[in-house]
């Protein structure tokens, strides 16, 4: 039986976009002995710039792309892949960037599944939302997003399993974010300024390119309305209360070169949060969805350091989901939530996802 070509369109050569093709060097011998499936990355982009190559080679990618790479536009690339024949095409967003959700429409129309590790289409308005979801039946396109809720854990199968078998989810509350879980698992454990190891969570790669989109609890908030949209709740992103843990004169009306250099501020407030509470207490950032009582939350508490929560360790996430089937005790989800590892590892698992469907038509 012959191999089956997946056709890659990488759009995101950072921290995830560059480790997936990495990963997938170092395993394309097992997929093809395994799946017999072919990984191809015909194009590969970063903001700017595409690289074309028509059988896919990955080989010295960098090296390729710094030479000849070229400025690009998404119908630029539609139009080569229906020029080269390219089949069995999967776009890849491992960017954060908007721009490119809105073409999502045109690629899906232009027979492209989408694997995506960028949360904002599916934290934009609910019109939008659905408008994809129409598009998507419309022309009989997949769309997955494993990773954008807890990196590459299974969370978003989880919740999407239970509620379309029937099950009815009450509650999910726990810590989201993987570079927040980093942060506050180390200011709980060590004598270590609060903007140290805030500048250390950044140097991993842990948070986002600008890490006051996690202190704001906007990556938390989005999390939780991706969860929310899952089980059908006509929610948007305004409904969410955020506890912010930014500050007044730390906050995103400043500067990327401000922030940078006043991160310092951080210290003397949390400080004072980390003594003040009960002894043996711990700092968490949650973010709860009570479907009952239609609340979303995202805030700062503090909990006992015997907890589950208290527990946590490294950027590890800890999510629980209480349904009707359940009862008490909750399904728990706990691991890496952040990293570009485990990340990319949760793009390929998509991918490969999608070739199996490809393998069974």
């Amino acid at each position: 039986m012959s191999k089956i070509k997946i056709n890659i369109v990488l759009f995101g050569i950072g921290n995830v976009g560059s480790t997936l093709i990495n990963q997938v060097l170092e395993s394309q011998k097992f997929f093809l002995e395994k799946k017999n499936i072919e990984l191809r990355f015909p194009i590969i982009t970063n903001s700017r710039l595409a690289f074309f190559e028509k059988e896919g080679g990955i080989e010295l990618w960098k090296e390729k792309f710094s030479e000849l790479a070229i400025p690009y536009t998404v119908e630029e690339i539609i139009s080569y892949v229906k020029k080269e024949g390219l089949e069995n095409l999967i776009a890849v967003d491992a960017t954060a960037s908007s721009k490119l959700v809105k073409s999502y429409s045109t690629l899906i129309e232009n027979d492209f599944h989408i694997v995506s590790a960028n949360k904002i289409a599916n934290t934009l308005s609910f019109d939008f939302y659905k408008a994809i979801r129409e598009k998507l039946n419309q022309y009989d396109k997949k769309y997955l997003y494993e990773t954008n809720v807890g990196a590459g854990l299974p969370i978003i199968n989880t919740v999407r399993d239970l509620h379309f078998s029937g099950d009815s989810i009450t509650k999910i509350k726990g810590v989201f974010s993987g570079s927040l879980s980093y942060i506050f698992n180390r200011f709980a454990n060590e004598n270590v300024l609060f903007s140290d190891i805030l500048k250390d969570a950044e140097k991993l790669g842990y948070t986002e390119p600008d890490s006051r989109e996690d202190l704001s609890g906007n990556d938390v908030a989005r999390k939780l309305l991706v969860l929310a949209r899952e089980m059908e709740l006509n929610v948007e992103f305004s409904d969410i209360n955020i506890n912010s843990l930014l500050l007044p004169n730390l906050n995103e009306t400043h500067s990327k070169s401000e922030y940078a250099s006043t991160k310092n501020l951080f210290d003397e407030p949390y400080r004072i949060a980390k003594i003040a509470q009960i002894e043996d207490y711990v700092l968490r950032y949650i973010g709860e969805l009570d479907v009952k009582n239609n609340k979303l939350e995202v805030k700062l508490v503090s909990v006992p350091g015997n907890s589950p929560l208290g527990q946590l360790k490294g950027a590890d996430s800890l999510i629980e989901i209480y349904s009707k089937s359940y009862g008490e005790n909750p399904i728990v989800i706990q691991g890496a939530g952040a990293g570009k590892e485990v990340t990319a590892r949760g793009v390929l698992a998509d991918v490969l996802r999608l070739s199996e469907i490809k393998k069974t038509n």
